[in-house]
């Protein structure tokens, strides 16, 4: 009897350095591994009906599903990163030569805001009229607001690096995905019992629910704020229409950009197309995530807002960019298994993130 205790305490102790020593070889891909397991698991259905079509010819299937994630994902994020760090160069250079010079103007619209445009404006237009103050404003704050942004550009550029090792593994995942399931259930089978099935059938649940909600989402938002710029004139329509679909990704993010969109038309004299650009982006822009979200996820876990603004921000402290996509996902999955095991578990919706 002691001789089997030992023998199953070594087998133990073997399985679990073996399990450690896989994840130490396998850390620094981690964050791509998890991004495309939860692309390949949300994409499954289509990946089967694709490989129905092919006759079987698993290769292809999962070439033309992998070059999709490229073309759909990848390469429009690569394109906003590339953009930015190159904006954010000659943005900087252009306001550092207008406060050297002085040739620095204000908007006259800044003066019309209620309560404190005046004193807001008397301010800069003494700020202005000072060289000296102007270039200990521009030592103090441009060079610190470069580097922030430049390192926000490396971020989305890192996530681009790991977005395109996530493709690749995605193309095993997908030809060998049948092979894998069989031996991912005969495992949890022996590790959970009769509740493996349930228990797989939460997570793939889950998973999908998450990704048809922050992907369709940000997509909707994108395309609806691309008409809106196209509508008011506003250059860069592709470039900003992207930065939305990546910002979506963030809570209270699409702000950000079609406030953006809107303080420019102010700037150039368009006052009535800039308040256009504020009502668009806040019934229709914003407005889509309260209403596509909960179509899109029809079934799956109820993820309170709170849990999701901690998993992006945590997602992407711990994975970089695709943090965004990880983060909420192994939250909400987590959530519905902690749900179904307490017996709270319901079907509703992810509640809106802004």
């Amino acid at each position: 009897m002691e001789q089997r205790y030992a023998k199953n305490y070594a087998k133990l102790a073997t399985i679990s350095l073996l399990v450690i020593g896989c994840l130490i070889v396998l850390r620094p891909f981690l964050a791509a591994i998890l991004f495309a397991a939860a692309v390949v698991i949300s994409s499954w259905p289509l990946y089967l009906m694709l490989l129905e079509r092919s006759k079987g010819r698993r290769n292809l299937a999962a070439l033309s599903m992998t070059l999709s994630l490229t073309l759909l994902v990848i390469v429009p994020i690569a394109l906003v990163a590339y953009n930015l760090a190159d904006d954010v160069g000659r943005f900087y250079e252009q306001i550092k030569l207008g406060v050297e010079t002085g040739s620095v103007v204000l908007p006259s619209w800044l003066r019309q805001i209620p309560l404190v445009g005046k004193p807001v404006d008397d301010y800069l237009r003494e700020l202005v009229g000072s060289r000296e103050q102007m270039m200990e404003l521009a030592k103090r704050m441009l060079e610190p607001a470069r580097h922030y942004l430049l390192n926000g550009g490396m971020v989305v550029g890192a996530g681009v690096a790991q977005m395109t090792l996530a493709a690749f593994v995605s193309f095993f995942l997908y030809r060998d995905g049948e092979r894998l399931l069989a031996t991912i259930s005969v495992a949890l089978e022996r590790i959970m019992g009769e509740s493996a099935a349930k228990v797989a059938e939460i997570v793939s649940q889950t998973v999908r629910s998450v990704m048809y909600g922050l992907l369709g989402t940000a997509l909707a938002q994108a395309l609806v704020a691309g008409i809106g710029f196209t509508i008011a004139g506003v250059p860069a329509v592709p470039l900003l229409s992207v930065a939305t679909f990546v910002m979506s990704l963030v809570p209270v993010g699409p702000p950000i950009i079609w406030g953006g969109a809107a303080i420019w038309l102010f700037t150039q004299g368009n006052a009535g197309w800039g308040i256009f650009m504020l009502l668009w982006g806040l019934i229709l822009i914003s407005g889509v995530d309260n209403v596509v979200k909960p179509i899109l996820i029809s079934r799956g876990s109820s993820l309170p807002f709170l849990l999701v603004f901690l998993g992006v921000l945590g997602g992407v402290i711990a994975f970089g960019f695709v943090g965004l996509f990880i983060g909420p996902t192994l939250l909400a999955v987590g959530y519905s298994l902690i749900s179904d095991w307490t017996g709270t578990r319901d079907t509703t919706l992810i509640h809106p993130a802004g």
